[in-house]
């Protein structure tokens, strides 16, 4: 395991009803150049999720009110984020991002970056996956 040390930036915005929370972030990300943004916190209500499931290629829909109970993972080098979300009896739901997630009444969120450090995305022969390396950003 590899660490950068790096002060940290933080960002904060509202996203109002309608908008797409995903794009949005990654958009934000890209926009302002980036290199190692970061989720810190996301509370709000969404009526649309995308996610994927664990360990599968099962991606679910769900429509309806449900609140964001959490939202974590990256936004740079193309982003990788989670979401957890809670149904009105308590029922959560959870995985991957995969696609459009529509805030219902708002989204309130927090962006980390740490300037110094690049993340990147890289195959990983051990996963499969492109899977992501963090550099110092001087080199």
């Amino acid at each position: 395991m590899e660490a950068i040390e790096s002060p940290l930036m933080c960002y904060t915005m509202r996203f109002e009803p309608g908008a797409d929370l995903r794009e949005g972030l990654l958009t934000f990300a890209e926009k302002n150049d980036l290199s190692a943004a970061f989720i810190v916190t996301c509370v709000g209500s969404v009526t649309k999720a995308i996610l994927r499931m664990a360990n599968s290629q099962t991606i679910k829909t769900y429509e309806g009110h449900f609140e964001i109970v959490s939202l974590v993972g990256t936004l740079s080098a193309g982003g990788h984020l989670h979401m957890s979300i809670s149904d009105a009896e308590g029922n959560v739901f959870g995985g991957h991002v995969f696609g459009d997630v529509i805030v219902y009444t708002t989204a309130e969120v927090v962006v980390g970056n740490c300037p110094r450090a690049l993340m990147e995305r890289e195959d990983d022969k051990r996963t499969g996956y492109k899977e992501l390396t963090i550099k110092n950003k001087s080199e």
